[in-house]
């Protein structure tokens, strides 16, 4: 039975990797600042799919993180985006991959979920995205300074959201630069439904960070999810990642089950998250498991 009373939460992160001690001030400013953001529109009563939008905009914007601006370059020095949004009212899916050009491949995922593709790749997703009027710019223009000075790539540093909302509705989202130095066309598993995410109202939304080819193998988005009909979100994803044995590699897990609980996992030394929900007058934050353990 969902006891849940109209309340809302949110959970977003900025991806699983190793946080050097001078970003990690960045990155929890980052994860607080997309929080509140998904936060604002859930108080005032929006919608689930419009907080997952407004918070990954946040990190989109921010070179601090590996999603549009600022994002890794692959083999070729340029900036490629996947990305992916999902409603579970009606688990419409919105997924972008190997495109250049667009700010927010998020917001564009959006415009695509009244549509009948689910997922639209390189020129294809820029087109889609110019006949939209999404905000585009050149390729070039996604690369921060100091990308272009050979920063230290940031590497599995996918961010994503998922959000309830007072009504009950639930959605997942994703955005990505993918790995640094990868093949020109490789495509991890942010954009994939049952990989990278999955929102499903009756059941929950989930959303990873982590080594895409082996969550892709796995389908961890979907093992989350099955484990989230029958238990809390924590111990939904920690069963999951074990499962990740099989395979190798790591990664980052944040849920919403359909009551409202929030759960977050991870394998590795760090995964940035930000939690709000009704009632809090401000993001709880935490960089690392142990974090959450002794706060």
């Amino acid at each position: 039975m969902n006891e849940r009373r109209g309340e809302w939460a949110i959970i977003v992160h900025g991806g699983a990797k190793e946080i050097e001690p001078e970003k990690e001030a960045p990155n929890r400013a980052g994860c607080r600042a997309a929080a509140q953001a998904g936060r604002d529109v859930l108080a005032r009563g929006g919608g689930a799919v419009e907080a997952v939008e407004a918070a990954i905009r946040v990190l989109e914007a921010d070179p601090t993180f590996n999603a549009a601006f600022g994002a890794d370059l692959n083999a070729d020095g340029a900036v490629q985006l996947d990305a992916a949004l999902m409603d579970g009212s009606d688990r419409a899916v919105g997924g972008v991959c190997g495109t250049t050009g667009i700010r927010h491949p998020i917001s564009v995922c959006r415009l695509m979920l009244p549509e009948d593709p689910t997922l639209l790749s390189g020129d294809g997703a820029r087109r889609f995205a110019a006949e939209k009027g999404a905000e585009l710019c050149e390729p070039e223009e996604l690369i921060s300074p100091e990308q272009a000075a050979g920063a230290a790539a940031k590497d599995n540093n996918t961010v994503g959201c998922v959000a309830l909302d007072a009504a009950g509705n639930i959605a997942a989202g994703t955005s990505t630069g993918g790995l640094p130095g990868a093949c020109p066309g490789r495509v991890g598993d942010s954009p994939l439904p049952g990989c990278g995410l999955y929102a499903e109202n009756a059941v929950g939304g989930v959303s990873l960070s982590g080594e895409g080819e082996s969550i892709a193998r796995m389908m961890v988005a979907a093992r989350v999810m099955r484990n989230l009909e029958h238990l809390h979100p924590d111990p939904a994803i920690e069963a999951a990642l074990a499962e990740m044995d099989k395979v190798g590699g790591d990664a980052g897990v944040i849920a919403i089950d359909a009551q409202g609980q929030v759960g977050w996992a991870h394998r590795g030394s760090h995964f940035a998250v930000a939690m709000m929900r009704d009632g809090m007058n401000e993001p709880e934050v935490w960089l690392k498991r142990e974090e959450r353990t002794n706060g």
